[in-house]
């Protein structure tokens, strides 16, 4: 028996037909190379071989069905090509398979229905992402060695068998991104029968067509269950309260379905998770301070649900958090200063609520913050200085809300693409060095109080990136944004002064002349007691003064003042 292997070197030839004449071959190894052309017919005089791959290359065509000669073969790897047409019938011939890989290509058809007593000593299966369709045999179950099944990114149809659940040694069940499930209650009984596999490690079926209620059963699946994905299907009722007995579970995804009620506290007891999803579900009630517990929680997705109450501080445990999703519920409340201390943070989004208070100023220390949304909340106050300090930050909304003051120096996040400060009570100048942002895809400034010249250099140039209508007291910009230039405006401003001066001297010189004329008379008065003639000359200064008052408003407006 020999051995040939030229694992992953650069050949980029076709595969050789000349391997056919090495008929006492047991071992080929020839996967992760550039091989393309065709599986040769004559590797079927390879009758000897146990163990052949042709994985990660660029062979295109179908299998030949010569390929039924190699009947002693044990591993057969043939994942990561260009295969195409139907399922290889010649495979159903080697009894002898254990390990079977035809995973990422275009092979198409359906699996014969008597699989698992075709090939009764296959313990890894792996059959995914190709465009197979029809039912899952249900034979498959009847391989009592069966430990490793991937079936996904295909399009097949019909029910899980719960037969997998006599399946002693089943360890990964891959299904998802199939069509599988019929809407109806029977969808998810095949959970309740997987509790009988001990040693299950991996469950996805995420992204088919499962209905039903979710079966309490769920939480006393195997406690080595380490990923557990059900989203994306219309899977209704509760998560169970005892969900936390799956103590290994590093991943637990149940996004996009019908889910009601609370989330359980026992979920505080998954001390390994990595990744929890209820998004886009129907929950409610608080979320759960023992969530604060999972401290290696990496990514936490509560958005588009209907949770209540403040967001729990216990959260800044959390300390390897990557990933924060809270948006399009009912929180109210401040926002925790302890979440702003996750320094591992990349994305925070706690948008459509009903937050209050101010952007704490702990934001600053989210160093590696690429997104930051708290949009159409009520938070309210300025904004922090130190959100120039999240230099890595690329979307920035903080639209509709009530944030007051000037906009912080932001001068330092050169790599943010999209930034919305719209809908706010925000004053000053609009900062020009948001021009010279060269990643800038999007500015909406709309709907505040900024006043002054808006910048025409830059990202100002298009009108399709930046908007700033709504804003009284803006003027100058390109021409589609249609504000009034500013010059106009500083006549405008001009001619308001020049007309406050003349009504101040209007007003100086009625009121000078109706004091001298009180003042004359008063004086007149005490004249005229002892004199008809002081009488007459009183009179004749008075008509005096009032010809000199009228002249001096004639000469005005023929100076056009």
């Amino acid at each position: 028996m020999f051995e040939f292997e030229l694992f992953s070197n650069s050949f980029t030839q076709d595969v050789p037909s000349e391997l056919g004449s090495l008929t006492k071959l047991a071992y080929l190894e020839l996967g992760k190379n550039n091989l393309k052309g065709k599986i040769p017919a004559s590797l079927g005089n390879l009758t000897s071989l146990k163990y052949l791959s042709f994985g990660s290359n660029y062979i295109k065509g179908g299998i030949p069905n010569d390929i039924s000669r190699l009947t002693q073969v044990l591993y057969l790897d043939l994942s990561m090509n260009h295969f195409s047409g139907v399922f290889p019938p010649g495979i159903y011939n080697l009894s002898l398979l254990e390990s079977f890989n035809i995973f990422g290509n275009g092979f198409s058809g359906s699996l014969r229905p008597d699989f698992g007593n075709l090939l009764p000593n296959i313990r890894e299966l792996y059959v995914g992402s190709n465009h197979l369709t029809g039912l899952i045999p249900t034979t498959l179950p009847n391989i009592s060695n069966l430990q490793m099944l991937g079936m996904e990114f295909n399009s097949l149809t019909g029910s899980i068998p719960s037969s997998f659940g006599n399946v002693q040694y089943l360890q990964t069940l891959e299904l998802n991104n199939n069509s599988l499930g019929s809407y109806s209650a029977g969808d998810l009984d095949f959970l309740g029968a997987l509790t009988n596999c001990t040693q299950l490690d991996v469950l996805t079926v995420s992204e088919n067509v499962l209905g039903g209620i979710l079966p309490t059963s769920i939480a006393n699946i195997s406690i080595y269950v380490t990923e557990l994905s059900l989203g994306w299907n219309l899977i209704s009722g509760s998560i169970p309260h005892d969900i936390g007995n799956i103590i290994n579970s590093q991943t637990l995804l149940l996004a996009n379905n019908l889910l009601s009620g609370r989330l359980p506290a026992s979920l505080g007891k998954l001390s390994n998770l990595g990744l929890l999803s209820v998004s886009s579900n129907r929950m409610s009630g608080e979320i759960p301070f023992s969530i604060g517990n999972i401290t290696r929680l990496e990514k936490l997705y509560l958005d588009k649900n209907s949770f209540e109450g403040t967001i729990p501080p216990s959260l800044g445990n959390c300390s390897y958090m990557l990933r924060l999703r809270m948006d399009h519920n009912t929180l109210t409340g401040t926002i925790p200063r302890e979440i702003m201390q996750i320094s591992t943070l990349v994305f925070l989004t706690m948008s459509n609520n009903y937050l209050t208070g101010s952007l704490p100023k702990d934001v600053g220390r989210l160093e590696h913050l690429g997104t930051l949304s708290v949009a159409y909340n009520k938070l309210s106050g300025e904004l922090p200085q130190t959100l120039g300090k999240c230099l890595l930050m690329e979307q920035l909304y903080l639209q509709v809300n009530s944030f007051d003051g000037t906009i912080p120096d932001i001068s330092g996040l050169v790599g943010v693409k999209e930034v919305d400060f719209s809908n706010n009570n925000l004053s000053g100048s609009i900062p020009r060095y948001l021009a010279n942002f060269n990643s800038l895809e999007h500015l909406n400034l709309s709907i505040n109080n900024f006043e002054g010249k808006v910048p025409t250099e830059g990202k100002f140039k298009n009108a399709t990136i930046v908007s700033v209508f709504g804003n009284k007291n803006l003027c100058g910009g390109v021409l589609e944004l249609k504000l009034s230039p500013c010059l106009s405006q500083e006549l405008e401003k001009r001619a308001k002064h020049s007309s406050l001066s003349k009504k101040v001297v209007i007003g100086v010189c009625i009121g000078g002349s109706i004091f001298i004329i009180l003042f004359i008379a008063s004086v007149g008065l005490r004249c005229c007691e002892e004199s008809p003639m002081s009488r007459l000359a009183m009179s004749e200064a008075v008509k005096e003064l009032i010809s000199i008052r009228e002249s001096f408003f004639r000469s005005r407006r023929r100076a056009g003042r």
